[in-house]
């Protein structure tokens, strides 16, 4: 028998933030924010693979939610249709009939197979997860696997996850309603004025993950002109953190916009980051 968990104060606060917030989730925007937002308080990962399977158990829908970007490798590697590592773990959870399952710290008997997946993981630049999905419905089934933990999760967060998987479950059908986008979001989707060149540079460095100081070594300016432009990027956009700014970007389509000349700045970026020289000495900290 699984241990009773007892939920603290400001756990059982954070729990109905998220429930409350997800009732908001209606599109693949919205339901980003929610996963990267509410849930981290209870959920701490960095990575979720969301699957959603037909009444004919054939997957429908795969979406791999992750505040950075991940390479065209370990985009292939995780969600590939045909034998990406999402599905292949999705296949092993939902015929071994154990569920949620977790690795690291305090695994429930069974999960020690999941070790397999969690390797694989690690090569990806992430460790540990959490699984739990729907079982096989009727309809539509979904399975959620959450992964980049920075200490191993335990049966408690397993736990949160089985207390918020009927809305995470909610929330992913709802995406699938339509089809497609609605139309009065796309025409939502506008803004004051267009970004100016090097704001969207910036922006792009921010999804690569770089702090101030390190976008401002890579652009040579310095780190408060950096912070000044995306304050100026918040008001533009209409949001108030870089989360927000890129969930919004995502909409908007800036980044494929801008891809073009993302290969030879990154390549650019890298060596400014590791010189030694004049790019280290522009930013005293």
């Amino acid at each position: 028998m699984d241990p009773v968990v007892i939920l603290s104060k400001f756990e059982q606060e954070y729990l109905l933030r998220a429930i409350e917030a997800s009732v908001q989730v209606r599109d693949l925007r919205q339901f980003y924010l929610w996963t990267q937002g509410q849930l981290q308080a209870l959920l701490p990962h960095q990575l979720m693979l969301c699957m959603q399977f037909d009444g004919a158990d054939t997957l429908v829908r795969l979406e791999c939610l992750h505040a950075g970007v991940l390479g065209e490798a370990v985009q292939r590697q995780l969600c590939d249709p045909a034998d990406g590592l999402a599905l292949r773990l999705a296949r092993h959870c939902r015929a071994s009939d154990r569920l949620p399952a977790l690795t690291g710290g305090g695994r429930r008997a069974g999960d020690a197979t999941l070790e397999l997946f969690r390797r694989e993981l690690q090569l990806a630049g992430f460790d540990n997860l959490v699984v739990h999905g729907s079982g096989r419905l009727a309809g539509a089934a979904t399975l959620f696997a959450l992964c980049g933990w920075e200490t191993p999760p335990s049966a408690r967060h397993a736990y949160f996850l089985a207390l918020l998987l009927p809305h995470l479950h909610l929330a992913l059908l709802r995406l699938s309603e339509s089809g497609v986008r609605d139309a009065a979001l796309d025409a939502a989707d506008t803004i004051a004025r267009p970004l100016s060149a090097r704001e969207t540079e910036i922006l792009g460095w921010v999804r690569e993950g770089k702090s101030n100081y390190e976008v401002g070594c890579i652009l040579g300016i310095s780190a408060l002109t950096v912070k000044n432009h995306l304050q100026r990027i918040y008001r533009t956009l209409g949001v108030s953190n870089r989360t927000h700014a890129l969930s919004r970007c995502m909409s908007l389509h800036l980044f494929e916009r801008s891809a073009g000349t993302g290969a030879a700045a990154n390549g650019t970026a890298e060596r400014l980051l590791t010189a030694p020289g004049r790019a280290r000495r522009a930013l005293p900290r």
